[in-house]
């Protein structure tokens, strides 16, 4: 008997370590001020890695914010795969009991069990599995347990500095089913956005001496005209591996100006979101809005403006690769049937794995409610995550 014959991955343990994450209070402190943060759940996970016998460190990137790598070392000659999640969540206010991980009808309910509790519990089953039945690999199999993917990415940002890979396995949801009569995909590209601020200046003046004002807030209407004639431009993306079709976006999300009711404003401040596709970059977006303040000023002599860029998540694509080959690969195997292929229009750390070299996909468990006051993940499709990722990584790093 082999080592792969006595694999299997434990429902039980999976499902009760599941229910433990959820459980704890893992809520970003950057977006909710005074929140728990992930460094409990950090230390979870660390102690029952540790317990096991895994390789575990846990190391603070920045105050009380922690990351937690456990890793199986190979034997050498073979490829090293990163397992990818993150330890926060968003707020739950206005959620009822977010940390009960309660389960009805096959479902795991609470804050963070789709996203991304339930991924960290797959990549966590597969990684014990693969330990408990001294599975040889010739690469490593990292477990990258990251904080802060809600807000800056830190985590991630971190990782990357510290930890090199052939491959990475982003465990968000994408849908994973469970039975072979299910859609299944894994993402191969998504969005970026850039938030910006555009100001336009006026001049104060008493409100009876319209001679004297400029008003600020009204030559904004003018860009907000432009933004909105921006955003029905014809543009897309098709990705080459998904057949699917992005387009980008822009809004407008916060305003402010004037001073009080019988001023003319001096000052109004714009705040937009531009949502990027594939293979536009900041310069693109500076350029567009550089065009448009351009156009109104040499349309109207008392239009003055300036544009800045204040943050920006770039956009992602896979590549074909044995990363993928091998997913799919071991998806059929596990699930009997092909896995689709999806873009996604919001932003992940896939981008900034993949920007540091290491090729990427985002696979993970099926769910609902995702930043919502209801939020489910399905617990079959944790367990057929859990056996997916076995089989890749034996067969990615090599026995």
């Amino acid at each position: 008997m082999t080592a792969t014959d006595k694999l299997s991955i434990n429902p039980e343990q999976t499902i009760a370590l599941l229910r433990q994450m959820v459980q704890i209070d893992s809520v970003n402190p950057s977006l909710v001020p005074g929140a728990k943060g992930e460094m409990e759940l950090a230390r979870f996970i660390a102690q029952v890695m540790e317990k096991a016998g895994i390789e575990v460190e846990l190391t603070e990137i920045a105050p009380g914010r922690p990351n937690v790598l456990g890793r199986l070392r190979g034997d050498g000659g073979g490829r090293t795969l990163i397992l990818n999640g993150h330890l926060d969540t968003v707020s739950v206010e206005g959620m009822s009991d977010p940390f009960s991980a309660h389960i009805q009808d096959g479902k795991m309910f609470g804050r963070g069990t789709m996203d991304m509790k339930g991924g960290l519990a797959a990549g966590m089953a597969a990684m014990l599995a693969l330990h408990k039945a001294r599975v040889p690999l010739k690469g490593d199999l990292v477990l990258a347990c990251v904080a802060d993917e809600e807000l800056a990415s830190i985590g991630t940002e971190a990782l990357v500095k510290t930890v090199s890979g052939d491959g990475c396995i982003l465990l968000e949801p994408t849908g994973l089913s469970s039975i072979a009569s299910g859609a299944s995909r894994v993402l191969v590209a998504h969005g970026g956005f850039i938030w910006a601020e555009i100001e336009t200046q006026g001049v104060a003046a008493h409100g009876s001496l319209p001679s004297r004002g400029v008003d600020a807030i009204a030559k904004m209407g003018r860009v907000l005209t432009e933004l909105e004639e921006l955003g029905q431009r014809e543009k897309s993306f098709v990705s080459p591996l998904a057949q699917e079709t992005m387009h980008p976006s822009v809004h407008a999300s916060l305003i402010e100006g004037g001073r009080e009711l019988s001023s003319y404003p001096d000052r109004c401040l714009l705040t937009i979101e531009r949502r990027l596709i594939p293979a536009e970059t900041v310069a693109d977006v500076e350029a567009e809005l550089e065009d448009i303040l351009d156009r109104l000023a040499a349309d109207d002599p008392q239009f003055k403006a300036r544009q800045r860029i204040t943050f920006v998540r770039e956009p992602w694509q896979a590549t074909e690769g044995s990363l993928l080959s091998t997913l799919d690969q071991a998806f059929m195997q596990e699930i009997g049937q092909t896995l689709g292929r999806a873009i996604f229009p919001s932003w992940t750390d896939a981008a900034i794995t993949e920007r540091a070299g290491i090729p990427t996909l985002v696979f993970g468990p099926a769910g609902d409610g995702a930043h919502a006051l209801v939020e489910y993940v399905e617990i079959d499709s944790v367990l057929a995550c859990a056996r997916v990722l076995v089989q890749t990584a034996i067969a990615f790093c090599g026995q």
